[in-house]
């Protein structure tokens, strides 16, 4: 079965705000597809099985339920680098890696289960002095956080943090920006902040700021992070398990750090990865490694994944919700998977 949904921009929690604003932002930069109020045409088509071929909704800890393949006649679909649900997990809040804020809402049937998206809006990322940018190096926006009433993005290249308000980032210049403890020798060009996440404030590190890099490596080959904020704040380091290198993460309730990892070759094609870390490990000069606890490849509905949320309804169920970056590429897809964790359960 597939269907499709044409968009339109509502949000929930406190996202509502932001992506009520995005919806209204003008275009200031790059004339692609769009209209003057931001909003684009997506179309879905329904991801029903995510092993291709089969009925199998258990995998590991994790249960399948739903995705959506996006495409749309506008140039400016593309690129999803990093997402966030609402309250309700109805609305959603993300950066491309092209340097553009999307917005939009989940359209779900009565079982809750994907049908669409609605609502869709996309908007430059503004820098101090209100402009926006087609040059990559400068908007190359990897990750973002919720941390109460600001929106956090991580950018590689130009390494670093910028802090954004929440109830206006589409039409707003960054605040601040965090101060990302890793020394900036140690950043590789394109291989730099791919994740910021915010601790829960009941876990150890009390709500504290969390940066993970893509790829950039010590002496041991172990990859930089760091504590942003905080009284513990201070670099430790991930252990990287080739080929795979870390391209998003979101903290569980419980304080645990889940990271998702991708990995490419001519030969085996295109596959990612979940790692689960203690987050109570996570402390400055530690060395942290992490259990898998979902791993695809070829036989299975993936692409370059690039983009992970961790989100709960009001009953307390986890979920976590995936993204690809198709670049651009006629040869990839922007995919939207979601899965009910039952790690903790």
């Amino acid at each position: 079965m597939s269907g499709d949904v044409c968009v339109l921009a509502r949000g929930g929690g406190v996202l509502r705000k932001a992506i009520a604003v995005l919806a209204v932002t003008v275009f200031s930069v790059s004339p692609l597809m769009a209209d003057e109020d931001g909003a684009i045409t997506v179309n879905s088509r329904l991801i029903e099985n995510f092993r291709i071929g089969s009925s199998q909704t258990r995998f590991g800890e994790f249960e399948f339920m739903g995705g959506l393949e996006l495409s749309s006649p506008s140039s400016y679909l593309g690129a999803m680098s990093g997402i966030r649900l609402g309250a309700g997990r109805d609305s959603f809040l993300g950066v491309m890696d092209t340097g553009f804020w999307y917005a939009g809402r989940l359209a779900r049937d009565d079982a809750g289960r994907l049908i669409g998206v609605e609502d869709f809006t996309v908007s430059p990322i503004l820098d101090r002095s209100g402009n926006g940018s087609d040059e990559k190096w400068k908007f190359d926006a990897e990750g973002l956080a919720v941390r109460g009433d600001e929106i956090l993005v991580s950018f590689e290249r130009n390494h670093r943090v910028d802090i954004y308000p929440a109830e206006s980032p589409g039409t707003a210049r960054p605040t601040g920006s965090l101060p990302v403890q890793i020394p900036m020798h140690e950043f590789r060009g394109n291989r730099g902040l791919e994740t910021v996440a915010v601790a829960p404030r009941s876990s150890q590190l009390a709500g504290a700021v969390v940066a993970v890099t893509e790829k950039s490596l010590n002496a041991q080959g172990d990859v930089f992070a760091a504590i942003l904020t905080g009284p513990s704040r201070g670099v430790f380091f991930i252990k990287r398990d080739p080929p795979f290198d870390i391209t998003d993460g979101a903290f569980l309730p419980d304080g645990d750090l889940l990271l998702l990892e991708r990995r490419f070759s001519i030969a085996q094609g295109v596959g990612m990865r979940i790692r689960r870390f203690d987050g109570s490990r996570i402390a400055p000069g530690n060395l942290i490694d992490g259990e898998t606890v979902l791993e695809a490849g070829f036989g299975h509905q993936i692409d370059n994944m690039e983009g992970l949320d961790v989100s709960t309804d009001e009953d307390g169920q986890i979920y976590v919700t995936l993204v690809s970056d198709d670049n651009h590429s006629i040869l990839q897809r922007n995919l939207l998977l979601e899965f009910r964790y039952l790690g903790d359960q």
